[in-house]
């Protein structure tokens, strides 16, 4: 069974930076994929990031291109978050998964574990 753990989230104004971070344990070794995902209040969970954890291949949601960067250090099974030029709308819950299958996904269904979630809050 994988264990995920965020941190990392907090409060920033607008334009500011962010580094979340996600540690996993636990069975690791079933993992193709590492992906991040957010929350807002009224809304669905949508997709924000993924990464391929042994090739490091990305992909991102349009609405974080250029602005969001997701990397991992395999050897401390940490992926992490790094938001740039933070606006108010990026303020949600934003949660790390992680994935079994072997092609990407973009989807929260096609996630088997989940972190319980760190708060990102960006003030205008």
């Amino acid at each position: 069974q994988v264990q995920l753990v965020e941190s990392g989230g907090g409060l920033v104004q607008a334009g500011g930076s962010l580094r979340l971070s996600c540690v996993a344990s636990g069975g690791t070794f079933s993992i193709y994929y590492m992906g991040w995902f957010r929350q807002a209040p009224g809304k669905e969970r949508e997709f924000v990031a993924a990464i391929r954890w042994s090739a490091g291949s990305t992909q991102y949601a349009d609405s974080v291109k250029g602005r969001f960067t997701i990397s991992r250090d395999n050897a401390k099974n940490t992926v992490y978050l790094q938001m740039n030029s933070l606006k108010p709308e990026d303020t949600a819950v934003y949660y790390c998964a992680a994935r079994r299958g072997v092609v990407p996904s973009d989807t929260a269904n096609g996630y088997h574990y989940w972190g319980q979630g760190t708060q990102v809050t960006v003030s205008s």
